[in-house]
């Protein structure tokens, strides 16, 4: 038997393990190009969060039929390619269904509930293409899905109905050549969702039907590693970034807004307190809030990345449901995007940072980020616990520290909360004059 098939399958896999190593290497150093941020405190309470949130889709259930459906396409990823190890060793060695021989007929089992899960799959991706293009969802239809983010999420839909179909059309085939006698095919017994589509391919000769089976065989293996490699560059990343993700959550109280250290510090030795930690102080002024990706953390990068650009966020905002212009989903779009074009910059020589460009400005406008209400409602909605709402206020205050570019009404509540202590101005000492007030009428 020629080897030739084997070479060209280790050559495909080889080629395809060289192209996602770099594209990960590349991912890895885009996320880093945020600042260090310590977050691995509470280790048991993240693995829990990474369990229920990341592996147990806990926050997908606030709407139960997507909810439904993401969790058939879910299991189908994880279970049927449990079989993509039996796939990769068959091209390897040349042999065909390498496992069956020793799990006898709970191999047919496995096939069984594999092409379960094929066709749940496909119905699933069938109802979800149907939400995007003919019942339009709402949040499926905003300004920031227009052009290529909402060919992407079609494409993988579409490539995920075409590998399943591959996985029936293979296992169709295959039975049909068994059940004629040839030796390389095995007789699995019945595999009920094959054996439905057998009759389309049941006038074939048996070189025709060799030629359909090993073109599904090789279309799906190489589908797989296409996909893989596709991935990488999509939205759904999240499949593989939503686990980190979750375990670098954030734990603090959605309402604790996090202190500057630089500005504590100084307000501190103002006040004659003891600083904390005192560290030497640095050879530059570091830049009060965030004006690019790199006065961001690398879990702020790491969240865009991890985003699926699902809208769950943006549906819940109240400035953009009463016709602001700020899309908290658009918000890690922009980062994610940013975060791409110093990378691409900085692999080809370019000027990386130094491009002219910023986040603030150039990809996220003031008008969103002064929308914002900071009510969390986006950090609470994310079914994979992403934080839009960090990288608002830190941009936020790099316009209001290093701009002074805030709203005239917002420099004047600044000033009464410098001068009162409150945003209203009048003097602290007048406070409790209502309760004065108060105090008297009930005398009375």
């Amino acid at each position: 038997m020629s080897i030739l098939p084997q070479l060209v399958f280790v050559l495909i896999l080889g080629a395809a393990g060289y192209i996602l190593s770099k594209r990960i290497k590349f991912l890895r150093r885009n996320i880093l190009l945020g600042k260090k941020e310590a977050r691995n405190d509470q280790p048991e309470i993240r693995w829990k969060t990474m369990t229920l949130v990341a592996f147990g889709q806990q926050k997908m259930f606030a709407r139960p039929i997507p909810a439904f459906l993401h969790l058939l396409i879910y299991v189908g990823f994880l279970v049927i390619n449990l079989e993509v190890l039996e796939f990769v060793l068959d091209g390897i060695l040349g042999t065909h269904r390498l496992f069956a021989p020793f799990l006898g007929g709970l191999y047919t089992t496995a096939i069984n509930m594999f092409e379960f899960l094929a066709v749940a799959v496909l119905v699933s991706c069938v109802a979800f293409l149907i939400r995007r293009n003919v019942m339009k969802v709402e949040r499926f239809t905003k300004p920031e899905l227009k052009g290529w983010p909402g060919l992407d999420a079609n494409l993988i839909l579409v490539i995920e109905i075409i590998l399943m179909f591959a996985i029936l059309t293979m296992n169709a085939t295959d039975q049909l050549l068994a059940a004629r006698g040839d030796e390389h095919y095995l007789a699995l017994g019945t595999l009920f969702f094959s054996s439905l589509i057998q009759p389309i391919f049941q006038g074939l000769s048996d070189g025709a039907l060799i030629l359909v089976e090993r073109f599904a065989w090789w279309f799906h293996i190489v589908g797989i590693l296409a996909f893989a490699i596709y991935v990488t560059y999509s939205k759904h990343l999240h499949i593989f970034l939503a686990f980190p993700n979750t375990w670098y959550s954030n734990l603090k109280a959605k309402g604790e807004m996090q202190n500057m250290p630089e500005v504590t510090n100084e307000v501190n030795m103002m006040l004659g307190i003891p600083v904390e930690n005192p560290a030497e102080p640095p050879a530059e002024i570091g830049r009060f809030g965030a004006k690019d990706v790199n006065d961001l953390s690398w879990i702020n990068v790491l969240n865009a990345y991890s985003c699926t650009e699902c809208g769950r966020c943006t549906a819940e905002c109240p400035a953009n449901l009463t016709g602001k212009k700020l899309s908290p989903r658009k918000i890690m779009m922009d980062v994610r995007d940013r975060a791409e074009e110093v990378g691409k910059s900085l692999d080809t020589g370019g000027p990386g940072f130094e491009d002219g460009k910023s986040l603030l400005g150039d990809y996220i406008t003031k008008e969103e980020l002064n929308a914002c209400t900071s009510c969390n409602a986006c950090v609470e909605a994310c079914p994979v616990n992403i934080d839009p709402l960090s990288i608002i206020l830190q941009m936020r205050r790099y316009v209001a520290m290093e701009e002074s570019g805030t709203p005239a009404q917002w420099n004047a509540m600044f000033q009464n909360m410098e001068t009162s202590f409150s945003p209203w101005k009048f003097s602290p000492t007048d406070r409790f004059n209502w309760a004065e007030k108060v105090k008297e009428e009930s005398d009375q």
